[in-house]
Formats: structure tokens, C-alpha cells, sequence
């Protein structure tokens, strides 16, 4: 639903949505700084699939109180790296916490990267029924490419469409052909628990200049590598998770470790985790340059008063 777009009475949130290093956080602060100063109260949701997982606070970049500015900030650090995080968990815990501050009559601010965490709250998930866990386990105990073979045999559309190496979508579309009998992509024809129709959006996509981007991912990067990320990395080693999670998998863990494993050096790590860092960046400006309505706004923040986007809500 767009932001002026809503039919009147629904109940608004805010969206600030945009590539990792984007400014995203800084924005959300100043706009719920904004409405703390016109008597209103405002409550940042996280919306970035790193930044759900308490073991990842420096790598993640999760902001720190000083940072918050004493706004609250929730589902940030609230799932266990043993504990994966899907994009129907978050939007379920999403839709509960926007759920309780429109009660509360406060205005909830969702800032992330993750278009599919995103996405699947706006617009719904396939409604896939429970999967067998025989069949998940058989599924999940399958080589990589065993499990890929499997599925281009089972489902070659959606085999086709995915990386042979991707383990976890691998898995996941041929456990849910094996258990319901129909394909993925079938069931992702349909949609529920949406919201979008259900309450007021008012968006806007940071995109800022590629250059300054990207130079500032690196900055970052460096900046992690030297304030706590090294630490962090040992701490989620020395619980022996397993390596598919989602948090082993974030951007930097395989970088820091084999650093802390000597198979690389402190310059040879920081290149990694800086050029990881940056494609990430870009894969996320592509998503969000392309897939979400065209009526949401994009904007350069360095050339933007983003304040003004959101006069009607420091207004009403």
C-alpha cells in the first residue's frame, strides 16, 4: 500500500528500508527523535535478518544505546544464533509488536535490509502446511548435491532457478514437494497474513550514491574488525553451531574465523569481509532499486531533507 494511498482510519507505520551502511538506523533515531519532540511516541522495529540475532551485535552493526538516543528499539538481538530466524518468524513477531504499539497508540518505525522479511509482512507467505519431519530429516541428512539432484528430478523448475550449492533453499523446496505432494512454487502462488491492506505505510527507500556507499561499508567493516567483531566471532565459534545457521552465515563470520584460525591475515580478512560486505550492499540496492511498488519513494539521503517525507505523520 503506498503512503498516501490508504484508505482513511488505518492506523500508520513507517517503513525506512534500503541497503546495508545506508543510513537506514540514523534516520529511524531522527524521526522518532522528531515525534518524541511534537508529544508523540514512536518504537523502532528491526528489519534486517542480522541484526535479529543476539550473537551478532557488532557484526550486525546493531546500534548501540548511545546510538538509540534512549528511543526504544525492539526485536533487535531477540533470537538465539541456535535458533534460526525465518522470514515467518520475524513477520509473525513483527505483526504482534505493530499490533501492540498501535494499541499503545505509538507509531511503530520498521528499519531493515531484508526484502524478504519485508515482503513476506506486507504481503503474506505461501500458506506451506507443516512438513513430515521424517521427511525433513531424510531431507536435511542429504549431501548437497545429492539433495539438488533430487529436486531437478522432483522439481526441475525450481532446481533450475537455484544456486546447486544453496543447501538450505535446496533443501527446503525438495522437502516441501516430498511432504505436500505440489511444488514450491505452486503454493508461493498463494499468500497469507499480509498486512499491507490492513494499515497506513508510509515508505521511503534510502539509495544512496554507489561510491559513498561502498566506501562506507568498508569503513565499517574496518571499524568492526577493530572494536569487538574478532571477539564476537570466537564467542559464536566456542558455541559449535551448526555451520548452515543462518548466524555462522553472516557476512563476516567466515572472514574473522579463518583469521582467528591463521588462515588469513588481519589485511587479507579486512579485504574479504569488506569486498563481502560490499557485494551485499549491492545485491540489497538492486532488490530494492527494482522489487518493492514504484510508488514508494527512493532518495538519495546526502541530497534530501527526509524529514519532509515524513511531515504528515510528525503533523497528524
Amino acid at each position: 500500500m503506498t503512503r498516501d494511498g490508504a484508505p482513511k482510519g488505518l492506523l500508520p507505520v513507517a517503513l525506512i528500508a534500503g541497503p546495508t551502511a545506508s543510513g537506514k538506523s540514523d534516520l529511524a533515531v531522527r524521526l522518532a527523535l522528531a515525534l518524541t519532540e511534537r508529544g508523540k511516541r514512536a518504537v523502532i522495529l528491526n528489519a534486517d535478518s542480522a541484526q535479529v540475532y543476539a550473537d551478532l551485535a557488532v557484526l550486525s552493526a546493531r546500534p548501540t544505546p548511545a546510538e538509540m538516543q534512549g528511543i526504544e528499539h525492539r526485536l533487535f538481538g531477540a533470537w538465539d544464533g541456535a535458533v534460526p530466524c525465518s522470514a515467518a518468524d520475524w513477520a509473525k513477531a513483527a505483526r504482534q509488536e505493530i499490533a501492540a504499539l498501535h494499541a499503545e497508540r505509538a507509531l511503530p518505525i520498521l528499519v531493515g535490509g531484508t526484502g524478504l522479511y519485508l515482503r513476506t509482512l506486507l504481503d503474506g507467505i505461501a500458506p506451506v502446511p507443516p512438513i513430515d519431519p521424517a521427511i525433513r530429516a531424510a531431507v536435511r541428512a542429504l549431501p548437497v548435491d545429492e539433495a539438488y539432484h533430487a529436486l531437478a528430478r522432483e522439481d526441475p523448475a525450481r532446481a533450475a532457478r537455484l544456486n546447486p550449492q544453496d543447501s538450505t533453499r535446496v533443501a527446503r523446496a525438495l522437502e516441501v514437494i516430498r511432504s505436500t505432494g505440489r511444488p514450491l512454487g505452486e503454493w508461493q502462488l498463494q499468500r497469507a497474513g499480509g498486512i499491507a491492506n490492513l494499515i497506513q505505510l508510509h515508505p521511503l527507500i534510502l539509495l544512496p550514491d554507489r561510491p559513498w556507499l561502498y566506501e562506507r561499508c568498508d569503513r565499517r567493516f574496518a571499524a568492526m574488525l577493530d572494536h569487538g567483531a574478532v571477539a564476537e566471532v570466537e564467542a559464536l565459534l566456542a558455541r559449535r553451531l551448526n555451520p548452515d545457521l543462518p548466524v555462522m552465515r553472516a557476512i563476516g563470520v567466515s572472514e574473522i574465523s579463518a583469521l582467528i584460525r591463521g588462515e588469513l591475515n588481519r589485511d587479507e580478512a579486512l579485504a574479504r569481509g569488506a569486498q563481502a560486505t560490499r557485494n551485499y550492499a549491492k545485491r540489497q540496492y538492486t532488490w530494492f532499486r527494482r522489487q518493492p511498488d514504484d510508488a514508494w519513494p527512493r532518495t538519495n539521503i546526502l541530497n534530501y531533507d527526509s524529514m519532509d517525507h515524513f511531515e504528515i505523520l510528525l503533523q497528524s
